[in-house]
């Protein structure tokens, strides 16, 4: 039997869960923000991007979100003179990670707003499991 309020909650729950890697991979961007190289030349941290797929639950009869893939950016690495900097290459320039600053901050922002919806979904369904609960005891 279909229960449209527990596939509800369980597709919210895919959505928290999948948001929450995001958190998790952007927050790991962040804090790598300065992370160059430790040798002359060598690449510095390299940004990771979060593909999302949607897939079909058959026991549950809906369509859940999932973790298609996690992978690299491909950007060019920004360079930048600084001959003091042991990653500096034998020109002093020194790679700098791909990452930018403003589209993870807009990146972790979305994820947040996304992981309280779904959050909000959620409440909003076990309440009205509780209510329908209720209702049935009441008329028994």
């Amino acid at each position: 039997m279909f229960d449209p309020l527990a596939a509800s909650v369980r597709v919210a729950g895919s959505g928290l869960q999948a948001q929450s890697h995001r958190v998790r991979i952007v927050s790991e961007n962040l804090a790598n923000y300065d992370s160059t190289g430790n040798t002359p030349g060598a690449n510095p941290y390299t940004r990771k991007t979060i593909t999302f797929g949607a897939e079909l639950d058959r026991a549950l009869g809906a369509t859940v979100v999932r973790i298609k893939r996690i992978d690299f950016d491909h950007t060019p690495y920004p360079l930048q003179r600084d001959p003091s900097n042991p990653a500096a290459d034998a020109s002093g320039m020194v790679k700098h990670p791909n990452v930018n600053m403003l589209t993870e901050l807009a990146d972790i922002r979305e994820a947040n707003r996304s992981y309280e919806a779904n959050l909000q979904v959620v409440k909003q369904a076990r309440a009205m499991i509780g209510m329908t609960i209720d209702l049935m005891r009441s008329n028994s």
